[in-house]
């Protein structure tokens, strides 16, 4: 059985894309489309612990020295809120994530933002809502 991409992205018969359908190629290196597909990446490398990946794709104006990940935490999916170009070169994203650390749930609801240079998307901050 192929393993399910963690971003919960869907056929339009609404049955699960594989990790090698959906995000793996970009944690593989193939620069993401567009915002969203970034984004989605971005929640998948959470969930597998691809600290590389999600460095990578943070803007190097806003991007942490390093980064830990929370120890324990179970990531329970995520939802796609909105998705909008704010210009030629940038976009935002709504987006809730769910996970539970410690028995506690927990939802990241957040405005994140977006820059396309070079030919790739970057994450570059968000507001959490």
């Amino acid at each position: 059985m192929k393993t399910p991409c963690p971003c919960g992205r869907t056929t339009a018969k609404g049955q699960a894309l594989s990790l090698n359908a959906c995000c793996g190629p970009y944690h593989a290196g193939l620069a993401a489309p567009d915002a969203e597909c970034l984004m989605r990446s971005r929640y998948s490398a959470f969930v597998l612990g691809d600290v590389p990946y999600l460095l990578a794709t943070w803007h190097a104006s806003q991007r942490p020295a390093e980064l830990t990940l929370e120890a324990g935490a179970r990531w329970l999916g995520l939802e796609i809120k909105q998705h909008r170009m704010t210009g030629p070169d940038s976009a935002e994203v709504v987006f809730v994530a769910r996970f539970r650390l410690g028995g506690k749930a927990t939802r990241q609801h957040e405005r994140s933002r977006f820059v396309h240079q070079e030919g790739r998307w970057f994450y570059v901050d968000g507001d959490v809502l």
